[in-house]
This record gives structure tokens, C-alpha cells and sequence, in this order.
């Protein structure tokens, strides 16, 4: 007999078989039907269906009860609610920074770097950081922006131009689709 059951392993969001208070209810069975009754007669039909009675709305005059497997209600809103989660993209955003006098060398390296991140699926913001007054240099650091842009432009594309905050230089790449 479902009736005696207790779901209190945790606080849940409704309130089943003996918990509801009202003395009469609206019920909806399972195919849709509704009708107004007793707390009495709507738990003994759950009751007789093997089946719980949940409050789906209290603040209505009587309260909405639906006659359904509570359990199973609660498995399938768990996962749905898992489902969004999951089709919700994840968007990282990696750094790379650099300087404006950064060497062929490791500016290569950091392209490496740049393109794995981009073929993961993230985002990359490059940056070009300039220390007291290499500030004078900006014209270079633009360049070197541009210049790794075109590195990475197979795998990736700017969001958009190069520009300046305060004393760095960003550039956003987005990995192409």
C-alpha cells in the first residue's frame, strides 16, 4: 500500500497522500479527467490504483491534486532538469597573454597553445600587456594581435578588432563551428 509511504529523505516540493490538509480537493487522474472530492474518497482511489496523491497547485480554491506515481514524477523531473543542464554550452574563456616584444618563438608556442584551445570549444583572449612605457609601442602590440589572429584563423575567429584597456591590448577568439 502506497498511502503509509514516506518520502522524507529530503524537504520535497509537494505534498503526497497524508500530508495534504485540505479537506476537499480537485483531482486529475491520470487520463486527464477531473473532478471535486474528499481528501478521503481522492486518497482511497490513489489508494486503490497503487498510486500517490500529489498536491500539484495549494494556493487554488479546493487545491489541484493529481493522482500519479510520485517517485516516477520525481525520476523524470530530475531528468529533464538534467537534460538542460546538459544542453547548456559551457563556454571557457582561456588566456594567453602577451608582450609587445614577445619572440617568434614563444609567440609560435602560444599560438599552439591557442588553436588547442580553440579546437576544444573555447574561447581565447589574447592579450598584450604593456609595462611602463612600452605604452608608446601600442602600433606593435596591434600588429602582434592581428598577426596571431591570422595564425589562428583556420580553428578560430576575432570577435572583434583589437582594443585597448588601459594598459593592454585584448583580442577575443571564438572556435569556428
Amino acid at each position: 500500500m502506497r498511502g503509509h509511504r514516506s518520502f522524507h529523505k529530503k524537504e520535497q516540493p509537494h505534498k503526497i497522500n497524508k500530508e495534504i490538509t485540505s479537506l476537499v480537493v480537485r483531482i486529475i487522474i491520470e487520463n486527464g479527467e477531473s473532478k471535486i472530492v474528499s481528501l478521503k474518497e481522492a486518497l482511497e482511489l490513489a489508494n486503490q490504483l497503487d498510486l500517490d496523491l500529489v498536491e500539484i497547485s495549494p494556493q487554488t480554491n479546493p487545491p489541484v491534486c493529481k493522482i500519479m506515481d510520485y517517485q516516477k514524477f520525481l525520476y523524470n523531473l530530475k531528468k529533464k532538469q538534467k537534460d538542460i543542464k546538459a544542453k547548456t554550452a559551457k563556454v571557457t574563456i582561456k588566456e594567453i597573454r602577451l608582450g609587445p616584444n614577445t619572440d617568434d618563438h614563444d609567440f609560435n608556442f602560444k599560438v599552439k597553445h591557442a588553436i588547442g584551445f580553440l579546437e576544444e570549444g573555447n574561447k581565447v583572449k589574447v592579450d598584450v600587456f604593456f609595462k611602463g612605457r612600452s605604452i608608446m609601442y601600442k602600433e606593435q602590440g596591434e600588429e602582434m594581435l592581428m598577426r596571431f589572429a591570422k595564425a589562428c584563423e583556420e580553428v578560430g575567429k576575432p570577435d572583434q578588432m583589437p582594443k585597448l584597456e588601459g594598459k593592454r591590448m585584448i583580442l577575443i577568439l571564438s572556435p569556428k563551428k
